[in-house]
Order: C-alpha cells, then sequence, then structure tokens
C-alpha cells in the first residue's frame, strides 16, 4: 500500500499547497487557462508520487485549432496521464460526482471544466451546449466516449453519442487517444496503486466532414483499437 499512500497523500498535499492560491487567482481572470496549467503540474506530480512515467507516442497528429479529443477508459489514471501529458489547452466533460470532491471540485468549477449530469437529459444537453460554445471560442475538449471505465479493459461499444454530435455540431474534428498500461496501475474498482508504464497513441484526426453519428463513431473506434497495437 505504499505506493498507494503515496499517491494519495501527495496529490491531496498539492491541491491545498498549489490549487487553494490558485482559485483565489481565477477570480480576477475568466479564462480558467491558468488554473488548467496548473492542474497539469498536479497530475504529474500525482504520477511521479505514483512511481508512473508516461510516454506519447503521435504528438504530430495534435491540432493547432479546436478539437474533441476522445480517449477510452479504463482507470483514474486515464486522468493523470491525459491532464499531465496531452499538449492542449483544453476543458474536460466532467460527471457531476467530481464537482463534490472538496477542493478538486471548486478548481474544476473555476477551470472551467463542464459538468455532465447523466441523470438529467435536458441538462446533459445543455452541457454539450456549453462545451460547443466552448470549442467555439477555440478551446479544445476532452470526452471519455466510454461514459464511464472500462472494467476488463475493452473498448465499450458502442460510445455514447453526446461527444459525436458535439464535434459535428462545432464542425471540429474528434483526435481519438489510446491509453495503454494504465489498467495495470489501478484498474477500475481497485484500491492498490503499482508503479508503471502508461503510453498514450494520439490517432489521427477524424474530420467530420461527410459523416454521421454511426459513421463518425465507427471511425473513432477502429483508430482508438488500432493504438492498442501500435
Amino acid at each position: 500500500m505504499y505506493w498507494t499512500l503515496k499517491t494519495v497523500l501527495g496529490s491531496y498535499l498539492y491541491i491545498m499547497v498549489v490549487i487553494i492560491p490558485h482559485v483565489i487567482i481565477s477570480f480576477f481572470s475568466n479564462t480558467g487557462d491558468t488554473l488548467h496549467l496548473n492542474a497539469r503540474y498536479w497530475a504529474r506530480f500525482t504520477l511521479l508520487c505514483a512511481h508512473t512515467t508516461v510516454e506519447v507516442r503521435g504528438q504530430e497528429n495534435i491540432l493547432a485549432g479546436p478539437a474533441v479529443y476522445m480517449p477510452n477508459h479504463v482507470s483514474h489514471f486515464d486522468v493523470f496521464a491525459i491532464l499531465g501529458f496531452l499538449n492542449v489547452q483544453f476543458r474536460w466533460t466532467v460527471k457531476k460526482e467530481l464537482f463534490r470532491i472538496p477542493l478538486l471540485g471548486l478548481g474544476m468549477k473555476r477551470a472551467g471544466y463542464i459538468l455532465i449530469d447523466r441523470s438529467n437529459h435536458e441538462k446533459a444537453i445543455q452541457s454539450l451546449k456549453i462545451a460547443a460554445e466552448k470549442i467555439r471560442n477555440g478551446t479544445s475538449i476532452v470526452i471519455f466516449p466510454e461514459g464511464t471505465r472500462s472494467c476488463d479493459g475493452t473498448l465499450q461499444y458502442p460510445f455514447k453519442k453526446g461527444g459525436f454530435h458535439l464535434a459535428l455540431e462545432a464542425a471540429v474534428p474528434i483526435v481519438p487517444v489510446t491509453v495503454n498500461g494504465s489498467r495495470e496501475i489501478l484498474p477500475k474498482n481497485g484500491i492498490k496503486v503499482r508503479p508503471g508504464k502508461i503510453t498514450l497513441a494520439i490517432g489521427k484526426p477524424v474530420y467530420p466532414h461527410g459523416h454521421n453519428v454511426a459513421s463518425l463513431m465507427e471511425e473513432v473506434y477502429k483508430s482508438i483499437k488500432l493504438g492498442y497495437t501500435s
């Protein structure tokens, strides 16, 4: 349990020492960019505490303009790896339960992350409209298309449709991201952190022109699946 305790304590120590002052600063800036940048260093520090390294492949597929980034999801450590090493100024779509975490929830709100209430369809649609507006203003969005973590590491398909509607409405590409190695560090429902290595394989952008939701979903699925073997 050594690495588990070190990871949890290190992560929350960073939040208490660094994020609180930045939340205060955020009241004087409405962009959320500084808080997001600080969150990147929080994620890297958490990975360091867990003795976990991250390798990024396919950096050339990161776009200069806004996009919807879609990674697979098998572990909480997917979040740390993407937040820490996806070199993009983005905003998450986050399930409402995470906004209730003391300090962290406040930091996410001030950073402009987007709350998704899965139990309320109308609120979920409104959240996607907020995400579309952020994209139009030049900020990328990260959405886990599976909706939740996979128990066995396999892709849960078909994906949730919201992110694909978002890409079509905003007329921006989807960049698939395959996360490898995070399940070995902390699987869903696991409590013991095991040091290791995570690889982010960034796929080629999938442009929405000529696609509908179903065909766009299929292309993203194939790209994420391909990343497992790359």
